[in-house]
């Protein structure tokens, strides 16, 4: 499971942060703070471009289904 948060930096393009293994109990409510943290201390500057909102986010679950093949 993956958490990827996408904000808008200075250039008005789009930068996504991924958290792999959240909580399987984060609220929204969370997420949101976490994202205007991370705006508001500008703790992230990638290519020298401050983050300067919030965009979305979203948890994607990955489901493996393994199956026993006999080949030959």
């Amino acid at each position: 499971m993956n958490l990827i948060m996408t904000f808008l930096n200075q250039s008005n393009s789009r930068m996504s942060l991924t958290v792999q293994d959240p909580r399987e109990d984060i609220t929204e409510a969370e997420i949101k703070e976490a994202m205007e943290l991370v705006v508001s201390k500008n703790i992230f500057s990638p290519n020298g471009l401050d983050l300067v909102s919030a965009v979305d986010a979203k948890v994607i679950v990955t489901e493996t289904t393994p199956f026993d093949l006999v080949i030959g």
